[in-house]
């Protein structure tokens, strides 16, 4: 039998650690999370992404009475941005949630199928998507590209 160790590096950070288009990539996020539809989970998600034509969008999550057919925050955004901006790669994500009516921000990551949605992203664009991910206890999450995530990415249908 042999072993594979899978490592990632991911760096956490104060909120004075962060520069100026990172704190207001994470302050946008933190803003349209409130903005969720989330009556089902009552988990409010917010995401906010940077294009490298400057431009940065923001999404929430949307939810359904079939759930969980709703839709995360983070893949309405990338979908968004690859529609509507089809030249211009995303490079970085921030993702914040809470549940509604309380202050603390909750622990957070990508789903499965967001991880998903970056790793197509980054294939689509071959750049990395840095994420910012809130944590509970205030302090900030930089990881830098989904395989510090996602290590077995799905990502040929001919392999």
């Amino acid at each position: 039998m042999k072993k594979i160790n899978l490592n990632s590096e991911i760096e956490e950070l104060s909120p004075e650690e962060l520069d100026d288009r990172e704190q207001n990539l994470l302050s946008r996020a933190q803003e349209v999370s409130k903005m969720a539809y989330a009556p089902y989970s009552n988990f409010q998600v917010g995401a906010a992404v940077l294009l490298e034509n400057g431009e940065v969008l923001q999404s929430s999550n949307q939810e359904n009475v079939s759930f969980p057919a709703g839709s995360c925050a983070e893949r309405l955004l990338l979908g968004y941005s690859g529609a509507n901006y089809p030249d211009s790669a995303p490079l970085m994500l921030a993702i914040v949630a809470r549940r509604a009516g309380e202050e603390v921000w909750a622990e957070v990551s990508p789903c499965g199928i967001c991880r998903q949605t970056i790793n197509e992203s980054e294939k689509r664009f071959g750049k990395p998507v840095t994420m910012l991910i809130l944590r509970q206890n205030g302090n900030i999450l930089r990881v830098k590209g989904i395989s510090e995530l996602l290590p077995l990415k799905f990502n040929d249908l001919n392999t």
